[in-house]
């Protein structure tokens, strides 16, 4: 079974975080920098939790609150699930399947070593299929 750890050799090791001080605008004007839809809200290397567009969504304009004057701390989801990077990519997709969640932090004895989001997980199972198939094709011709 794959791991976590192989999914995240497979991607950028960039992790994208600001502190939880930072206002909802800051935010996003990172997020859209950065081409990603959620950012992990750290300080001092502890992870305190996500905001993804969902948060955004829900806990920002369907409730009329200001970007400019509304702080990550106010609207972030604190503690977020994470995952571990000798987890199978099975148990991630269970865990974002059962919670409704598209995105899971990895976090190892040392803290934060990188996000996995669902996009990643479709192209990483993809990709390991297109190898299982070839392999495969080679076996039968041979």
């Amino acid at each position: 079974m794959k791991t976590i750890k192989q999914l995240l050799k497979t991607k950028s090791s960039q992790i994208f975080s600001v502190p939880a001080s930072t206002s909802v605008l800051d935010a996003l004007h990172v997020m859209m920098e950065k081409n990603i839809s959620a950012l992990l809200i750290m300080e001092s290397g502890q992870l305190l939790g996500i905001f993804t567009e969902r948060d955004y969504a829900r806990k920002i304009i369907l409730q009329g609150k200001s970007s400019a004057d509304t702080f990550l701390a106010e609207v972030m989801t604190g503690q977020p699930i994470t995952i571990s990077p000798d987890d199978h990519i099975e148990v991630c997709m269970e865990i974002m399947t059962n919670k409704h969640i598209r995105h899971l932090p990895v976090v190892n004895e040392t803290g934060v070593i990188g996000m996995v989001s669902i996009g990643d997980v479709v192209k990483f199972i993809i990709e390991d299929q297109k190898l299982t198939i070839s392999q495969l094709e080679s076996y039968i011709s041979s």
